[in-house]
C-alpha cells in the first residue's frame, strides 16, 4: 500500500491550498479516506474523512473552511483548504482505512506533507 501526498507549501493567512493523495495497493472505492494533521507539540487530530462519495466528517476547527472529496477513477482524495489560518500549520497525513488489494484490512498512512501558514 502506498499513499503519496502532494500540494503542501507556504501560504499567507487567508489563502488557499489543495492537497492531493494518490493511493495504490488498496481497494480505493471501498476505503474510508481521510486527512489528519499534527502540529508541533500537539497530538494528531482529525481534519476530514470521506466514506463513499458523499459521507464526510470534519474536525470542528476546519468546518466551513475545508472540503474533502475524492475521484475514484484516479484513486485520489483531495483536501481543499480555504481561509487558512496560522493555526492550520502542521504536517498533513493522508489515511486509508479499509482493505488492501490483497484483502488485508488495515489503517494505512502516507508520509505527510508540510503546510505552513504565515505572513
Amino acid at each position: 500500500v502506498q499513499l503519496v501526498e502532494s500540494g503542501g507549501g507556504l501560504v499567507q493567512p487567508g489563502g488557499s491550498l489543495r492537497l492531493s493523495c494518490v493511493a495504490s495497493g488498496v481497494i480505493f472505492s471501498s476505503n474510508r479516506m481521510g486527512w489528519f494533521r499534527r502540529a508541533p507539540g500537539k497530538e494528531r487530530e482529525l481534519v476530514a474523512t470521506i466514506t463513499g462519495d458523499t459521507d464526510t466528517n470534519y474536525g470542528d476547527s476546519v468546518k466551513g473552511r475545508f472540503t474533502i472529496f475524492r475521484d475514484n477513477a484516479k484513486n485520489t482524495v483531495y483536501l481543499q483548504m480555504n481561509s487558512l489560518k496560522p493555526e492550520d500549520t502542521a504536517v498533513y497525513y493522508c489515511n486509508a482505512y479499509g482493505r488492501s488489494s490483497t484483502y488485508v484490512w488495515g489503517d494505512y498512512w502516507g508520509q505527510g506533507t508540510q503546510v505552513t501558514v504565515s505572513s
